[in-house]
């Protein structure tokens, strides 16, 4: 992949305050452990979502004592110089190897350039960089663009043959998530007579995704058809703004979401989303097994990516009983 330019303004001073997890007695200190125990540090966004925290519980589980890992955890609140700055902290500390799940695709050239140069692998968790692919071992993750494609295929064909207004809540500006998803989306529903009227970021959460919709039904009202919201929170925010406004979500506006975590799958249950297509967050497993093979010196590929479903009401209802996310 094309390398691009460091974001600007990345020099930060200070520690990092990052937390160890998972561990009854404190763990092993970085770069300590016996000759048995693999020492990672893992850059987590932040805790924007319910799908996020499904895949930090997921993580922690997989990384855990008893799995033969000492971690220590970081999240970022979703600043990229802070994830870049906890990365540089666990190259100081020297250890095994380092789990990133970038919160924007740009700005890791240099930050992962340092993490080569001093022998440590970075394996990319959930999205994806534009840095050179030696400058990381392998990527556990999702098609984002096959999610966003799938969402749309299901707007086009319900959709996409009357005319409709739709409005779309954008996932976090930068993020291979949100870039992937509106590809696909976009591609599957062009040369239908579906309308974008407005697309704007919500930041993959609740609250923004509430407030971005409020905007939108102050600017357009009941011309709005259809919603697309790039993940489940987003679109449960915008859920309560059309509520707010005396319309009825599911039935007034449409409402198509990513992500498939519970409470989503409940709205979808209950009528008031229309479809979800999934995007599992229980990667921890994987990512595990693949670090320690990178440590052990066996090869990877160089990507794994994750099967997705989607579900329409009735695949809800069957699906919820047994959901773990």
């Amino acid at each position: 992949m094309k390398a691009k330019k460091t974001l600007a303004g990345l020099a930060l001073v200070g520690a990092i305050a990052l937390t160890a997890s998972g561990c009854a007695g404190g763990g092993t200190p970085a770069g300590g452990g016996g000759d048995d125990v693999i020492t990672v540090g893992f850059a987590q966004t932040g805790s924007e979502s319910g799908w996020r925290s499904a895949n930090t519980e997921s993580m922690k589980e997989a990384f855990s004592e008893a799995n033969g890992f000492n971690l220590i955890f970081n999240a970022a609140d979703n600043k990229p110089e802070a994830q870049i700055a906890a990365v540089r902290s666990f190259i100081n500390q020297g250890v095994d190897a380092i789990v990133l799940a970038p919160i924007v695709t740009d700005g890791w050239d240099d930050v992962l350039q340092e993490a080569k140069d001093a022998g440590i692998p970075v394996i990319l968790e959930d999205r994806t960089v534009s840095a050179s692919e030696d400058l990381y071992a392998s990527w556990i993750g999702l098609d984002f663009e096959k999610e966003g494609e799938t969402a749309g295929e299901w707007v086009a064909e319900n959709f996409g043959s009357t005319p409709t207004n739709l409005v779309i809540l954008e996932g976090t500006t930068g993020s291979s998530a949100a870039t992937d998803r509106a590809t696909g989306f976009a591609t599957a529903i062009e040369g239908t007579d579906i309308t974008v009227l407005d697309s704007q970021t919500g930041n993959f959460t609740r609250a923004e995704g509430k407030t971005v919709m409020e905007g939108f039904l102050q600017k357009y009202g009941s011309q709005i058809n259809l919603l697309f919201a790039h993940n489940d929170d987003m679109g449960l925010g915008a859920l309560d703004a059309i509520k707010a406004a005396g319309l009825t979500p599911g039935t007034d506006i449409k409402i198509v979401t990513i992500d498939a975590v519970k409470d989503g799958m409940t709205a979808l249950a209950d009528g008031e989303f229309n479809y979800i297509v999934e995007c599992n967050p229980l990667l921890g497993e994987k990512v595990a097994e693949v670090v320690k093979k990178v440590v052990d010196g066996e090869s990877v590929d160089k990507q794994y990516i994750v099967e997705d479903q989607a579900f329409d009401q009735e695949q809800a209802k069957a699906a919820l009983p047994d959901r773990k996310y």
